[in-house]
């Protein structure tokens, strides 16, 4: 009895909605088109350096309509963003699905003449871009950069045509939402993105498709319908044991989080700890600001405090919840986290 009551307190903190394998294809799928939807992917999988899904998503992409240079042009602008071997590892997959020859081959990109000023042309597309000139400390302490990404990213790779800026941007969001460690530039395009006409709904179909796998250490497990109510945003449970502690992985897709509420304690006893397995979060208690989670940050619980936790704009969160034991413990659900509220974190 003590273990199903502690899995029942366990799942009625936790999770929410859908039917098994859904939210993200359907979300995405209400936002972004098919075209859109085999950028994300492709732009995704050649920056995660998965291959083998790389492969499966050109041959897709091929089937339902890109041109094969349209392809080139995703997995060349990769290497800006993630280096040149995961680029050439994915041109090397598409010369692969394209031996066959049966795929439209399309307009080419054409480079830039050699006569132009590429710094001017890319500091045009920039400034464009970002609704403004691009300027700051960091590109006075290296200026090299600064004429790089001017002359080469926004000159000579944004200007050979093919996509449009906007696939571009929905390329580059797909491609930083699925690496580790570069939230600042993801922040900065996803701005860059709204600048060439992306909706909201667009870029959470963006972020919902990419940037899940990478918080999955434990897996993601199922959705719960049963708390729905207690959550905003679709999580999902996977229950890791139900021996001694009961203790679950949770995920949180962009945005989602728990209402406040409180773990109610016996003799000093209950709580919870959790355990930050992937992603960026959010855990705060009543009448103290809010703190920032990353993968490897632990948080202790205490019982009878009121708080909420949850995934950050951007990113899919998870977390190991692990359950303090408390014979007679209860979670009291309270009220949302209003979007008035949680726009004001950063």
């Amino acid at each position: 009895m003590k273990n199903v009551f502690l899995l029942i307190i366990l799942v009625s903190l936790l999770f929410i909605t859908g039917n098994k394998t859904m939210a993200k294809e359907n979300l995405a799928q209400k936002a972004l088109t098919q075209k859109q939807q085999n950028i994300v992917m492709i732009s995704s999988y050649t920056a995660a350096g998965d291959l083998s899904n790389l492969e499966k998503s050109i041959k897709k992409g091929l089937d339902e309509g890109l041109t094969v240079n349209e392809v080139k042009e995703i997995l060349v602008q990769m290497y800006a963003y993630c280096g040149f071997p995961r680029s050439l590892n994915g041109l090397s997959t598409l010369l692969k699905v394209t031996k066959s020859g049966k795929y439209k081959e399309g307009a080419a990109g054409k480079a830039l003449s050699k006569d132009v000023d590429k710094n001017e042309i890319g500091t045009k597309v920039q400034t464009e871009l970002a609704g403004l000139p691009v300027k700051g400390e960091l590109f006075e302490f290296a200026p090299a950069i600064d004429d790089y990404l001017k002359e080469h990213l926004f000159g000579d790779i944004f200007a050979r045509g093919v996509l449009t800026n906007q696939e571009r941007e929905i390329a580059t969001i797909a491609a930083l939402s699925s690496i580790d460690g570069v939230e600042p530039q993801l922040k900065a395009h996803i701005s860059i993105g709204k600048n060439t006409g992306l909706t909201d709904k667009q870029i959470s179909g963006i972020l919902i498709l990419t940037s899940r796998p990478k918080t999955e250490v434990f897996g993601l497990g199922e959705p719960n319908v049963n708390y729905a109510k207690y959550f905003k945003g679709n999580s999902y449970l996977n229950l890791l044991t139900k021996e001694q502690v009961v203790t679950a992985n949770v995920t949180f897709e962009p945005k989602c989080r728990n209402n406040w509420h409180i773990h109610h304690g016996v003799n000093g006893k209950g709580g919870q700890i959790l355990l930050v397995t992937g992603g960026n979060g959010y855990y705060q208690e009543w009448g103290k600001e809010a703190q920032a989670l990353k993968k490897g940050d632990i948080v202790n619980i205490p019982p009878e405090v009121k708080h909420w936790h949850g995934a950050s704009k951007d990113s899919w969160f998870s977390h190991v919840a692990i359950e303090v034991p408390s014979d007679g413990g209860s979670t009291e659900w309270l009220e949302e986290v209003s979007d008035e509220e949680y726009d004001k974190l950063k």
